[in-house]
């Protein structure tokens, strides 16, 4: 039976036996027989890691350490109120960081921006919305990808109706801004 550590957009914490291309964490987030006892901690160091990094091997859910998480793609990731990690993925941790709204000296100040910005759902014209973007409708995930749609699973993508008007986005406001400005996050090939 898979573990309870696959992430949505929605930054909910389900089972599901795919493995995703990132992983991240939250902080501790499971218990001793690594079952999930919360979904949010006063961590507000959300990360986005690699699933693999200078040859490093940790056992999943192991009793006090970080709740490994994974997501579908860094776009999945984004969206659920996670940022590149500044350690496996400087470069993109750099680029996010230059491109993010304000004066954000560092890893702890943008921390603190994102933590006030996650699970808040706003209203966008879905034409606004930059490639890499992701938005609900009817209670599921759509990515916007190269001006389509693309419905979200943990699976991968599949082509969705481009909707007309207004959705709303998930990924956070000042996230949706960095990818705006430039920042391209990773997106699972199925969207391709």
């Amino acid at each position: 039976m898979p573990l309870q550590n696959r992430v949505t957009p929605f930054s909910r914490i389900e089972a599901d036996p795919a493995r995703g291309l990132f992983m991240g964490n939250r902080g501790c987030l499971h218990g001793e027989y690594k079952n999930l006892e919360v979904e949010q901690t006063r961590e507000k160091r959300w990360l986005i890691c690699l699933t693999t990094f200078r040859g490093r091997k940790r056992r999943l859910m192991h009793p006090g350490a970080y709740t490994e998480l994974f997501f579908l793609d860094e776009a999945t990731a984004l969206a659920a109120g996670h940022r590149p990690c500044a350690e496996c993925r400087r470069q993109n941790f750099d680029a996010f960081l230059k491109l993010f709204p304000g004066k954000r000296a560092n890893a702890e100040a943008l921390d603190r921006t994102l933590a006030s910005q996650r699970l808040r759902p706003y209203p966008e014209d879905f034409a606004a919305l930059p490639d890499g973007a992701m938005f609900e409708r009817e209670a599921a995930a759509f990515l916007k990808w190269r001006g389509k749609a693309h419905a979200w699973s943990h699976a991968g993508y599949a082509p969705a109706p481009i909707p007309d008007g207004k959705v709303e986005v998930l990924t956070p406001e000042g996230t949706l801004e960095a990818i705006a400005k430039g920042y391209k996050p990773v997106v699972h090939p199925s969207a391709k």
